[in-house]
């Protein structure tokens, strides 16, 4: 008799990332209205964000500036001829009933950015997305549903148009990400990026970040996507991992059931931990686009394109490779020093200063890092300077006191106490002939000990050793004590 067997299909996701980045501008995109978080409701307004009749749109170079050097900095094409269209649809919160974005001819194209994740073996795992494009738009307003976080529920809803208005970049990268982990990970290098530049906090509780996933999943080996689907409302790098294996496991088992996929927009639960269907998906032809005739279309200059090409720092990727590359540090303190730019610079500033790049980076990663996580303090708060750090690390490569006396000092050193003035009078006792007699006393007052240890309790040598150290102060030479010590005792 014959027996057949299953062959389980393998599936893969193919993933791509819609990021909308609200910029740092003081003003709005296209009118003076104040862009400040938390206002009241409809104060930060005017006639061009409310779209009332006889007004012109004026494009705030600030924003074109912010927007290509983003664009630059995904390693993006320029374009030198650009405009903007009208994207027309009908919802409460959009006061003009359309959007001015961009369509055909976005500001910049055909970028890439590289994500590092660190594998088990603690080497770093480097990976290319593409970015399809990054243009420039402004935001919609905000509808605040009463009784429900969404109108489905709902008693009334009432509309907030201070974010109307606010300048935003859609950044749409290229299908390349394949697991929920990857599409965290170039959220938060997206992040990192524009924080970096300065030109967006990056904010996603306040909604300057905000990250729509579109998914699809096929059998391993198929060139054909699947159906599309898209998912939004997340509002944390972790939801974002959450929601993408969420669904990746609910359409591999619907189309494992028979049924069909259906390219939709679908939300994201956070208290269920699931998606659930929002509304079909609009095609772009539903959004009627055509060129903004209230707005001129942009050029920008070689020069001016030079010039802001000149003004971008270094980035966190280049970072990570130079700290790992020239400096010798592990790929995962490299990541944690490159995850904002005030700490690497702080780094940076400690290494120029004389400090051993390994033992600076263990000291900001560890002991500074734990203050300012228990105090909520950012590092360009704390009164311990770079350089006062790597005099700090020299002392103790040098053999003048010891990390454990660094470590005791260290909350002296936090609030301004100099090293001279925290380490006066502690260096540390590197004369044999200053430590023997007060080895000796110490073994001589221990007798017991001493019996105990010669009988086969040579974890003993501990206890001498802290005698030692605590007849000294702690001054005693911890490497030169532990030598003298075990070779007294034998």
């Amino acid at each position: 008799m014959m027996t057949t067997t299953t062959v389980k299909t393998e599936y893969e996701a193919i993933i791509g990332l819609e990021t909308h980045c609200q910029l740092s501008t003081n003003t709005k995109i296209f009118s003076t209205s104040s862009t400040a978080f938390g206002g009241e409701p409809n104060t930060n307004i005017d006639p061009v964000c409310m779209g009332l009749p006889g007004v012109l749109p004026v494009l705030n170079q600030k924003v074109l500036e912010y927007a290509v050097k983003t664009g630059l900095a995904l390693n993006c094409q320029i374009a030198p001829y650009s405009k903007f269209d009208r994207k027309q649809y009908f919802y409460p919160d959009l006061p003009k009933n359309y959007q001015i974005s961009q369509y055909d001819l976005p500001i910049a194209e055909h970028g890439w950015l590289e994500i590092e994740l660190v594998g088990a073996d603690g080497n770093p795992i480097r990976k290319r997305i593409g970015i399809t494009r990054l243009h420039m738009e402004e935001d919609a307003g905000k509808l605040v549903h009463a009784g429900s976080d969404r109108l489905s529920g709902s008693t009334y809803s009432l509309v907030d148009y201070n974010r109307a208005g606010i300048p935003l970049v859609e950044i749409v990268s290229e299908p390349d990400l394949r697991s929920g982990i990857e599409a965290a990970e170039y959220a938060e290098e997206l992040r990192r990026i524009v924080r970096y530049l300065g030109v967006s906090d990056g904010n996603m509780q306040e909604g300057s970040l905000r990250c729509d996933v579109n998914i699809s999943v096929r059998p391993v080996g198929r060139k054909e996507f699947g159906t599309k689907v898209e998912i939004k409302n997340m509002n944390s790098f972790s939801a974002i991992q959450r929601a993408i294996d969420h669904e990746i496991e609910r359409q591999i088992a619907a189309i494992e059931a028979g049924d069909r996929i259906v390219q939709e927009t679908r939300l994201w639960e956070e208290g269920a931990q699931r998606t659930i269907s929002m509304r079909v998906k609009e095609g772009s032809s539903d959004y009627r686009y055509f060129p903004e005739p209230d707005l001129a279309p942009i050029e920008v200059s070689s020069e001016q394109l030079e010039q802001w090409r000149n003004e971008l720092p270094e980035l966190p990727a280049q970072k990570r490779h130079h700290y790992e590359s020239e400096l010798g540090l592990s790929a995962y303190d490299a990541r944690v020093l490159t995850e904002d730019r005030t700490v690497a610079e702080y780094f940076e500033a400690a290494i120029a200063a004389g400090a051993n790049p390994k033992a600076a980076a263990n000291w900001i990663t560890q002991d500074i890092a734990a203050y300012l996580n228990k105090q909520k303090l950012s590092i360009t708060e704390i009164a311990l300077t770079p350089t006062n750090l790597a005099e700090v690390i020299t002392r103790i490569e040098k053999g003048k006191i010891s990390n454990a006396q660094a470590k005791e000092k260290l909350p002296d050193l936090l609030t301004g106490v100099s090293p001279e003035k925290a380490f006066a009078g502690q260096e540390l006792i590197t004369d044999p002939s200053v430590l023997e007699p007060i080895i000796d006393e110490v073994i001589a007052a221990n007798p017991k000990e001493l019996e105990k240890y010669r009988n086969g309790n040579t974890n003993l040598k501990g206890f001498f050793v802290g005698q030692v150290l605590k007849k000294t102060n702690k001054r005693a030479d911890p490497k030169l004590t532990n030598e003298l010590v075990e070779k007294k005792l034998n």
